[in-house]
């Protein structure tokens, strides 16, 4: 009888160390299913960047990719803040060394490049050929320049151009990239400053120029690691990612340039 007694604890016990074992290995599982990214991008990676997190989730379906677009200074003054993100990518060297030099973020590349454009409605009659041609029209938008890099990009282009100080009171500030495109899509305003791939998602724009080499700094997006994310390893799994043939080849289709 003693030994039935024993045997049953034994076999009692197997189970239950079997089934603590199968909780706790639903619970990794379920643990690793439920990690989810929040990757701060300037505006202008938007197009491009959910074609690379539907590729990514392909690949690795345990991992969501969330993504907060907005002008590279806006999303660089929130996670200086506290803002969460496991990862940075910006679309001016100026906002990412900020962070880094905030100890913010150790890894870091600089991944791609990009142009700027000067671009107009293509329902809107318009006598723009050039750059200067803008000193004739009443609006021309362009990103922020204090919280927008491709603003900062059109106003040091405009000013080595001599433009900026005779149509400085004609600009209409939007609060990033893809903000400017709409105002010139919808008719809102006469001209506006974009990179050229935001203008290269758009059928409802024309582009009429490109800012001549050397007015303006190089365009580069920076991508790092947030030191305070809580999910390096997947961070780090989306950061090489972004550096794939794959995920360049997508880059490239909208009008980036790489910089190897």
């Amino acid at each position: 009888m003693r030994k039935r007694i024993g045997l049953f604890a034994v076999v009692l016990l197997s189970c239950f160390f079997a089934a603590a074992c199968s909780g706790n290995q639903q619970g990794s599982d379920q643990e690793q299913a439920e990690a989810e990214l929040t990757i701060s991008a300037a505006a202008s990676l938007q197009n491009a960047l959910n074609d690379v997190k539907t590729e990514f989730e392909k690949d690795h379906s345990a991992i969501t990719v969330t993504f907060n677009f907005g002008g590279s200074g806006s999303l660089q003054q929130q996670i200086s803040q506290g803002a969460p993100a496991d990862l940075f990518f910006s679309a001016a060297m100026d906002k990412y060394q900020i962070l880094a030099d905030e100890g913010l973020i150790e890894e870091g590349k600089n991944l791609i490049g990009n142009d700027l454009a000067l671009i107009v409605s293509k329902d809107a009659a318009s006598n723009v050929s050039r750059f200067e041609d803008i000193m004739s029209l009443d609006t021309i938008s362009i990103g922020t320049p204090e919280s927008v890099p491709a603003g900062k990009y059109a106003q040091e282009a405009l000013t080595n151009m001599g433009i900026w100080d005779k149509i400085e009171g004609n600009i209409i500030y939007a609060k990033d990239v893809r903000q400017v495109l709409t105002y010139v899509e919808s008719g809102n305003v006469d001209a506006g400053i974009v990179y050229r791939t935001d203008a290269s998602v758009s059928e409802d724009v024309e582009v009429i120029a490109s800012a001549p080499e050397g007015t303006h700094e190089d365009i580069i997006y920076p991508v790092g690691i947030l030191n305070e994310s809580d999910h390096q390893e997947e961070a780090k799994l989306f950061y090489d990612y972004l550096q794939s043939e794959k995920a360049m080849a997508i880059f490239k289709k909208y009008g980036f340039k790489g910089l190897n």
